[in-house]
């Protein structure tokens, strides 16, 4: 093994088939992303984390139940259950997926609406446009 690198940002190690070059100098970080990507919107606001971020494992644990549900489902439909028993677990289901989706309504308008409209301009007004399209989609459902 050689005493001296063969350029300043390497080091020779020694192998089995002999010395090789590798890198001394640190690896640049990759680049910070924000947890949201911008939109294909004019103007987008990005944030570090979003609203639901603090009931994050709540959320998460809701949803696996619901996937749970799901496969039960499945499973009265391959059993040929009862079609009114059917019926009745997709109508929990539903009320299950319409709180968690009334759950992240609610954290999106108190963090990131009401974020943007303290930052106003065309930030806050598309902000609310995404909010008020979220509740008609929800609405709608």
């Amino acid at each position: 093994m050689s005493t001296s690198p063969a350029s300043p940002h390497s080091t020779e190690v020694e192998t089995t088939t002999g010395a090789a070059l590798v890198p001394t100098t640190p690896l640049a970080a990759p680049p910070v992303t924000p947890s949201r990507t911008p939109g294909p919107g004019p103007v987008d606001l990005i944030h570090e984390h979003h609203g639901y971020i603090a009931d994050k494992t709540a959320y998460l644990k809701r949803l696996k139940r619901i996937e749970g549900q799901a496969r039960g489902l499945q499973n009265m439909v391959d059993d040929e259950k009862y079609c009114i028993d059917i019926l009745t677990q997709i109508s929990a289901m539903t009320s299950a997926l319409e709180s968690v989706a009334l759950g992240l309504l609610n954290d999106h308008l108190n963090h990131c609406v009401v974020e943007a409209v303290a930052e106003g301009g065309p930030v806050a007004e598309q902000k609310l446009k995404e909010a008020t399209d979220a509740i008609a989609r929800l609405v709608r459902s």
